[in-house]
Formats: C-alpha cells, structure tokens, sequence
C-alpha cells in the first residue's frame, strides 16, 4: 500500500472514516460507503487537491482488490441509483483490465474548488488500482453535485454486488 495513502474496507455498519483532504470528495465517498454497506476507513496525507483524489481512488482500489479476487465473489456488478434529478449506472468487472468508460463529463465542473473532473480522476485511480473495468452512464441529470452523487452512490451498489460472496 502506497504510504501516504491507507485504506481499510470491510463490510459492516461500523463508523465511516474519512481524511483525504477535499471535503466533497469525503461526501461522495460517505454515500459509496452507506449505500454499499461497506465500512470504510481511508486517510491521504496532505498533497495538492488534484493528488489526493488519485491517492483516494489508489488507496480503496487496493483496499477492494482482495475482496474483488475473492474465489466466491462475483467481481462484477451493476448499480442504477437516483440523486434528485440525476440518475446514475454505473457498472463494474473485475477483469484486469482498467479501463473507465463515461458519458458523464465533468470537466467544466469545479468541484470542491479542484481543476479537474473529480469523478473521472478518482474512478481512473480506482479502475487501475483495482484492476477494474468500469462503465458509468449519465442517465439523466443537470445539477453537477446531484450528478456526482448518483455517480458514487451507484458505484458503491455494483462494488457491493461485485463483492457480494466475498463480505
């Protein structure tokens, strides 16, 4: 595991941890953790905003790796989840081969004040990290906070399902 980035997760209702240093980016990740039914603990050092959504994404791709090789586990799974106006797909494989493919872009949204899409530089740290191949479709949706919501809140339905024997 990368030292500037530790990430533990684990299913449970147990307390959610979050440090990584852009307080949307925790939010977004509360969501995933709640609407998963994961428990998940995950601190970055401090670095530029840019940086530690990659170490975020890098750090719970190689906390989920285990469970998503897991002999039982699925290693796949589907969410489709609302956010006010925003719906979400989001769908995951555990094929080892990173790769995002999206409809959604973000790039002129600022979130959290940061330069870049916080979806697409998190999920591309994710993806690798993890081995993962991961399909996000933007069903419908204006508001960029809704958006990014239903985008995390499906992620954590289809990791659920992807681990599903494996918790």
């Amino acid at each position: 595991m990368n030292r500037e980035a530790a990430a533990r997760i684990s299913v449970g209702d147990g307390p959610t941890r979050l440090a990584t240093g852009v307080a949307i980016l925790d939010h977004l990740l509360a969501e995933l953790a709640e609407i998963g039914g994961f428990e998940l603990e995950l601190e970055i050092a401090p670095d530029e905003p840019e940086a530690e959504v990659g170490a975020a994404g890098t750090a719970l791709g190689e906390a989920l790796a285990p469970l998503l090789a897991a002999p039982d586990a699925p290693g796949r799974g589907v969410g489709i989840v609302p956010a006010d106006e925003a719906l979400a797909m989001v769908v995951v494989e555990a094929s080892g081969k990173p790769l995002v493919a999206s409809n959604a872009d973000l790039t002129s949204t600022r979130a959290g004040g940061l330069q870049t899409d916080l979806a697409a530089a998190f999920l591309g740290s994710l993806a690798k990290a993890a081995g993962l191949t991961i399909h996000v479709r933007l069903m419908e949706g204006e508001d960029s906070q809704h958006v990014l919501s239903a985008i995390f809140k499906a992620l954590g339905v289809a990791l659920a399902q992807a681990c599903a024997t494996a918790r």
